[in-house]
């Protein structure tokens, strides 16, 4: 863990490659994932420079792949990853590349319109079939129909056949045609009401849906679709209605009228289709025998085009000598690494059969180098929590290997009971034994991944919320009683109580003074005769919110002191003396001093002496007030007064120390440097008035402001509390209460209500609460007193998401 408490040291290198090792080189540097390149052409345009068409034959082929992924993914066939890193082929690999995902997707589009034609093919005979079959039916209705009025003269007044033409008596014989088709049948009754209005009731349709749902050739979804047949009489309304068809994307298929020639046209249809199935089986079988192949060279092919293509856009960073036979490159990297780096470099030559080796440069430089925090998988997590707040500085002190203990403790106070603790300790094992098999499932899951990234986070905050609850005798809003109380009532009946007294009164409180009712502090944690006390919460308000101001306390004076490292490392005195020095005696005169008196207090008063105890809260006030005329209000201690005055005009001496002293002596420095030739800088006094003056205000008025914002600790450890309790009585406790014969069956439901609302309200909402707070206590609080967070990132050429599959550049 040492490399966590500073960032890498960091050099400027210069990479000189020669032509034909250049690929191999980079190649080897993208595999080892520790230089970071820099953009030598930053006023060329991406479409002029020397590898463009290289990349533009890169990006062809992962259109290409893309395309096959798209089609093995819509066959449901899974794509074969076994793990493997595949080497990066050499350019001259990328013909052979080419050739073959050309081959793969004009073979894959070929099958695909084929199948696409013959399954439009299929559909239509598909239909045809239906509507033959259903027109039969319509026919024989309403031949049936026919029969039965001949059979029954009366009814032909009423009711004659539209299907079948009729004498009227008068005139010729009327002669009806049709038209019949397929439609959607979602479309049905507002076709329906559109031929009845435009054709002005002149027309008949017969309807009736196909049962089983047919495939669309196009997207492959199910459709449900019926099958209809219009009737009517002349040429006009025959437009008309072959024209509302066409509107609402209905097929019109042709059907013959006399019943022997559907008979035919239908064992015609039933043939074809039959032959068309089996075309289309071995269609798909081909396809699918295609995209196996395919699928098991899939994440290979990926990989190797995408290195490819990640290695010439590297090239494309690098300046070319004017003899065309030697790259320059110019690199960030790792100080520590540069060994490993020469080595890489070494081995590229090899690969490509160059006899000149590469050579590397270090370079010096006054530029701001990148900022690289090592880390491991158990540290990634807190390194990602500070980096949210900004990137450090180079080289600066690192909060993080703090942030291990500072983050889950702080987030304790807040959520501290051992039986959410427990849970959440159990979530975060059960993450932990099975991340191997978790990441080589590679789950999708945002909020999931969110969650296993952190795993060891939620660990520790869960080994320390187990021990915060069992300091607070906490455990799903009950107490543990596991060493016996300190506290005993029987001793109180000798002298005090009475049987009388126990009658008429509903509150008795012990007396400590009592011989035996007291028996000392109890051996760990919170006594839990408290949980059954009615000034429980007084008791532990007061316990919590002073222990919130000693933990936020001490947690900002360690960030003070963390600057003093800083301004060492920088080689700053005047920091040291001008900044840090004051402010850590601004902020133990005042603040420091507060947390000695409730110390004090609490090792001095004793139960005795508790009633004639004096008010911290009222003595702190008096302290800046200078306030000392009432009588009234004991002293803490001997000689309180002279110390308390000395601490605040100390205090009050820091304010013109850190204000005015370093913009003074900066200018000073600058004057006496003016004169000399190799003097540069420019420095402007009226800026660094006025930002000491902005850095002071804020320095003194953060140590009040921040010391408040620590009570968050007592108070969301307050409402952990009271929500659980109010869960445990309102649910559990009801419950257990049940004394029917059905109490059993009943507390199953409860138990599973208790636990639903466990997790989803106690260890989610509040324990999302309590993390951003406790992540605020550090990025203000703690951070703002030494880390600066002004620098930029350490973004390293690397293979490495490219093999995890994660392929967005």
């Amino acid at each position: 863990m040492g490399e966590l408490f500073r960032s890498e040291e960091m050099t400027l290198a210069q990479l000189f490659l020669q032509s034909e090792a250049a690929y191999c080189c980079v190649s080897e540097l993208g595999e080892l994932g520790k230089v970071q390149f820099r953009d030598l052409n930053p006023d060329v345009n991406v479409f002029q420079r020397k590898f463009v068409n290289e990349v533009r034959r890169c990006e062809e082929m992962d259109r290409k792949l893309r395309f096959v992924e798209k089609e093995v993914k819509k066959a449901n066939i899974s794509i074969l990853d076994t793990g493997e890193n595949p080497e990066v082929p050499f350019p001259r690999d990328m013909i052979d590349l080419e050739a073959n995902f050309e081959k793969i997707e004009i073979e894959l589009k070929e099958i695909n319109t084929n199948q696409e034609a013959l399954k439009r093919n299929f559909l239509e005979l598909t239909e045809l079939k239906f509507i033959l079959r259903k027109t039969q039916q319509f026919f024989d209705e309403a031949q049936l129909h026919h029969h039965q009025q001949m059979a029954d003269p009366d009814l032909l007044e009423e009711s004659s056949s539209l299907l079948e033409p009729s004498e009227m008596g008068r005139g010729a014989p009327l002669r009806l045609g049709f038209v019949a088709g397929v439609i959607n049948r979602e479309r049905i009754p507002t076709f329906e009401r559109m031929l009845w209005r435009v054709c002005r009731g002149n027309v008949f349709l017969r309807q009736a849906e196909i049962e089983n749902p047919l495939e669309d050739p196009v997207t492959g979804d199910s459709v449900h679709k019926s099958v209809f047949i219009i009737f009517f009489q002349g040429d006009q309304l025959k437009n008309r209605v072959k024209k509302i068809c066409e509107g609402f994307r209905a097929s019109l298929y042709p059907c013959p009228e006399t019943p022997q020639e559907r008979k035919e046209m239908a064992t015609g249809v039933n043939t074809r289709i039959e032959d068309l199935q089996m075309v289309l089986n071995q269609t798909e079988d081909h396809r699918q025998r295609v995209l196996q192949a395919a699928a098991k060279s899939l994440r290979v092919w990926f990989i190797k085009v995408r290195k490819m293509k990640a290695i010439y856009h590297t090239l494309n960073l690098c300046n070319i000598d004017v003899t065309q036979k030697c790259l320059i490159a110019e690199v960030w990297c790792p100080v520590g690494d540069l060994d490993s780096i020469q080595f890489a470099l070494r081995r590229g030559t090899e690969h490509s059969g160059s006899t000149v080796p590469s050579i590397l440069n270090r370079m010096q430089t006054n530029q701001t180098p990148p900022t690289y925090n090592k880390t491991n998988k158990f540290t990634y997590g807190f390194q990602n929590l500070v980096d949210a707040y900004g990137i450090g500085s180079y080289r600066e002190i690192n909060p993080a290997p703090y942030t291990i203990i500072t983050f889950p403790f702080l987030f304790a106070v807040m959520f501290g009971d051992f039986g959410h603790g427990i849970l959440m300790t159990l979530f975060a094992v059960w993450l932990v034994v099975r991340e191997s098999r978790i990441l080589s499932q590679k789950i999708d899951n945002e909020l999931f991944n969110m969650m296993f990234s952190g795993r060891y986070i939620i660990l520790l905050m869960g080994i320390f919320s187990t021990y915060t609850g069992l300091i607070y005798n906490d455990c799903f809003s009950k107490a543990l009683n596991m060493f016996g109380s300190s506290w005993s009532v029987r001793p109180m009946f000798t002298d005090t109580w009475s049987e009388d007294l126990l009658k008429h009164t509903s509150v008795l409180q012990l007396n400590p003074n009592v011989t035996g009712v007291f028996n000392g502090p109890y051996p760990f944690g919170i006594d839990p005769i408290w949980s059954l006390a009615t000034n429980k919460l007084t008791f532990l308000n007061s316990f919590k919110m002073k222990m919130s101001v000693i933990l936020g306390i001490i947690h900002m004076t360690f960030g003070v002191a963390l600057s003093l490292l800083n301004h060492i490392y920088f080689k700053k005195p005047l920091n040291i003396y001008l900044s840090f020095i004051p402010e850590m005696i601004f902020m133990t005169a005042l603040f420091g001093y507060l947390v000695v008196l409730i110390i004090y207090k609490w090792c001095a008063y004793d139960v005795s002496t508790s009633m004639v105890a004096p008010s911290l809260l009222i003595h702190f006030i008096n302290m800046f007030l200078f306030s000392y005329q009432d009588t009234s209000l004991p002293m803490l201690y001997k000689g309180q007064m002279g110390l308390q005055c000395f601490l605040v005009v100390c205090a009050i001496i820091c304010v013109p120390w850190m204000l005015v002293l370093k913009p003074l002596i900066l200018r000073r420095q600058y004057l006496r440097r003016k004169h000399l030739p190799a003097m540069e800088e420019v420095f402007d006094f009226g800026d660094t008035v006025v930002h000491q003056a902005i850095h002071t205000i804020e320095y003194c008025l953060g140590c009040i402001s921040n010391t408040a914002s620590y009570l968050r600790l007592w108070a969301l450890s307050l409402a952990h509390a009271q929500l659980s309790e109010v869960l445990w009585t309102m649910v559990m406790h009801v419950g257990l209460n049940i004394r029917s014969l059905g109490g059993g069956i009943a507390l199953v439901f409860v138990f599973s209500a208790f636990s639903t609302l466990t997790v989803a309200i106690l260890l989610i909402m509040e324990g999302l609460s309590a993390f951003l707070h406790a992540l605020r206590l550090h990025w203000v609080e703690f951070q703002n007193k030494f880390y600066m967070g002004t620098g930029f990132k350490f973004l390293p050429f690397s293979f490495e998401t490219i093999r995890e599959g994660k392929f967005d550049e």
